[in-house]
């Protein structure tokens, strides 16, 4: 059975206060972005007018139904041979996927050692960049000032997309008044010139009640928080410094769930882990069209502009490495690919036609990015078929 990936980090953080870890290895059978620590793989035991969304939050499928169930590997002889060391670190938003993958790919390769930090996207990057890191996670493309960080250090790579998030504005369950949100208003309450003036919901909206506005969002070495700040304020990494940031998504979890008057934001698969304890914003992309986050809207891109897909880099000399090339290969297979909707990972797997091509480019050692540019808000993947 698959463990709550992010429910280990969230011990991991209670367990940190207590003892200094570093990182420890993937515990097996008995998650842009992103805290300055590491945490072990696999946990710590182990859419109308406006307010009224047209689309209700689905959870995602189970293994078992329209995802299809999981097939074990056909080289499944050939894991349980290998042996090794691998070292992942970078977005938490992206950790519970690759958590999973090493827990799910230690039942085969029970040798393998994996390890699975959450520095956050760019933290990750000034490692991965450094040679520190055989996988880098990642909720969004590298940036371009990151490309020449690894080319300086001679540190090549090949990028390969996983899966799709919907970032998701949330409110407290307890929050009666913000059905809807457009993109206008989020950009009210998010740009730098908010900052000690938006303080309050009727600022939001007269209609809003005469409540205090306390918002919680993604830490500056978040790959959500440039994400975001992009998609919704028209430039990565502008955003008002006077609100609760973590790049530890069940932080930011745990302040929007306790306080009636919270406003926050992070990746789909938290709110999937959360819904008792969180309420869905629905997002009017300046059309009077409300849409929520769901597998289908994530999927079919009509949620936007939070709609994004993540990543991971793969070190080019790590790739060579046999126990790094077959849990790739794991990662991208049938073998894996249909546990990524179930509630316990909580995001939108990609279509079998974009895993067997980027299956072929990690074959293939297809080096770089192509995103030149770094983040594009509304990106589709439709280059990796060419």
């Amino acid at each position: 059975m698959l463990r709550n990936v992010r429910g280990g980090k969230w011990a991991f953080l209670f367990g940190a206060l207590v003892a200094l870890i570093a990182m420890v290895a993937v515990a097996c059978g008995g998650d842009d972005d992103d805290t300055k620590k590491e945490t072990p793989a696999g946990g710590s035991t182990a859419t109308t007018p406006a307010d009224k969304p047209t689309e209700k939050p689905t959870t995602a499928a189970s293994p078992t139904t329209a995802a299809g169930k999981p097939v074990p590997p056909a080289n499944k002889d050939e894991l349980a041979k290998l042996k090794g060391e691998i070292i992942i670190d970078g977005s938490s938003t992206v950790y519970p996927v690759t958590a999973a993958a090493a827990e799910e790919f230690r039942k085969y390769a029970k040798d393998v050692r994996i390890s699975v930090g959450i520095s956050g996207t760019g933290g990750g990057f000034k490692k991965f960049c450094n040679g520190e890191t055989d996988i880098q996670d990642a909720s969004r493309p590298i940036l371009p000032t990151e490309v020449e960080a690894c080319k300086a250090k001679g540190i090549e790579y090949i990028e390969l997309p996983v899966a799709y998030d919907g970032l998701s504005v949330v409110v407290s369950p307890k929050n009666t008044w913000a059905q809807c949100l457009t993109v206008a208003e989020l950009k009210k309450i998010w740009e730098p010139d908010a900052q000690g003036k938006i303080t309050n919901w009727k600022q939001v909206r007269d209609s809003f009640p005469d409540r205090p506005l306390k918002l919680y969002g993604a830490g500056a070495d978040s790959g959500t928080f440039d994400y975001f700040t992009e998609a919704i304020v028209g430039k990565a990494k502008s955003s008002r410094g006077d609100y609760q940031a973590s790049e530890d998504d069940n932080i930011l979890v745990q302040g929007v769930s306790g306080d009636e008057n919270s406003l926050g934001y992070f990746g789909y698969a938290y709110y999937v882990e959360n819904p008792g304890k969180l309420k869905l914003v629905a997002i009017d992309n300046n059309n009077g069209k409300c849409v929520l986050p769901s597998e289908q809207t994530i999927k079919s891109g009509e949620y936007q502009p939070l709609s994004r897909p993540i990543f991971i880099y793969v070190r080019k000399e790590a790739a060579e490495r046999p126990e790094v090339q077959a849990f790739v290969k794991f990662y991208l297979s049938k073998s894996f690919t249909p546990i990524i909707p179930t509630k316990e990972v909580g995001y939108i797997p990609l279509t079998d036609e974009l895993y067997a091509a980027i299956t072929k480019r990690f074959e293939a050692k297809t080096l770089g990015t192509l995103f030149p540019k770094g983040s594009e808000v509304g990106a589709t993947l439709d280059r990796y078929l060419k």
